[in-house]
């Protein structure tokens, strides 16, 4: 069973030009004409299956965040697909979601009813969230007497207790102290083995490689590879290395394998 279906997806972002008259937006409906734009995606296609821990790569720009955007729910395609099968839980920016006004408690209560979860399953949760959280002694006070810390700690517990079917991580385990960090790893791998779905984005090579078994490369909106992780990890960190020399073999024969499994998918 696939929980996330990407087909044939390009996601172009309009730039904005001055005020122009009516009959020039008349003309350019008439003659099909489209303003320009930054082409984020052009054409991705890929499947993430239940219980597969899946990372996307590239450099800034590559159209990674866009990606997730789609996934998420909060953009939608110009072209192309995108189906999530399954409740998920989106690390990306922690904090979002909470009002700095409400306590920590209230908060909590908050974020959980906006990842799916009844008053009466939050409850039963709060206990268990709090704890992961380790501020209990702060959880009744305003959010905005946080710390950034302590705010994405909480967010994290909250997310990671809201029983996913689909993990989305996007640089976002820099959350506290490397014992706090190292605790956030531990719940990760324990999801994996419940047979969580995982989508990782990460310029950390070895978070990749300690997270996911599949890597998908993407470059300037195209999937330039897609296949087991220390498959595409190698050519990967070679280009990163060293991006003038093999951006012009990215799509040709420099790279023979690259794009064999993403084509299997259209």
């Amino acid at each position: 069973m696939n929980i996330i279906a990407v087909q044939g997806v390009s996601k172009v972002f309009r730039q904005k030009k001055g005020r122009r008259l009516l009959r020039d937006h008349v003309r350019d409906i008439v003659s099909r004409n489209q303003p320009d734009g930054f082409h984020a995606l052009r054409n991705v296609s890929f499947t993430v299956s239940q219980g597969e821990s899946v990372a996307l790569v590239g450099a800034n720009g590559a159209g990674k965040s866009t990606m997730l955007a789609l996934i998420c729910g909060l953009a939608t395609p110009d072209e192309g697909t995108v189906e999530v099968h399954g409740p998920l839980a989106a690390l990306l920016e922690l904090s979002s979601g909470f009002h700095p006004d409400l306590t920590g408690r209230e908060n909590v209560m908050l974020n959980a009813a906006f990842l799916g979860l009844h008053k009466r399953q939050a409850l039963e949760k709060f206990a268990s969230i709090v704890e992961f959280s380790e501020i209990e002694s702060f959880i009744d006070q305003p959010l905005r007497t946080y710390s950034a810390g302590m705010a994405m700690r909480l967010g994290f517990s909250v997310a990671v207790h809201c029983d996913p079917a689909l993990i989305i991580i996007d640089e976002v385990l820099g959350v506290g102290d490397s014992a706090f960090q190292q605790k956030c790893m531990e719940r990760i791998h324990e999801l994996r083995r419940d047979g969580k779905s995982l989508l990782c984005v990460s310029h950390s090579i070895p978070l990749v490689r300690e997270l996911c078994s599949r890597a998908i490369w993407l470059h300037e909106g195209s999937v330039v590879m897609d296949g087991a992780v220390d498959e595409v990890m190698g050519p990967y960190e070679e280009f990163m290395l060293n991006p003038h020399g093999l951006r012009g073999g990215l799509r040709g024969a420099a790279l023979p394998k690259l794009g064999a499994r993403a084509s299997s998918t259209d």
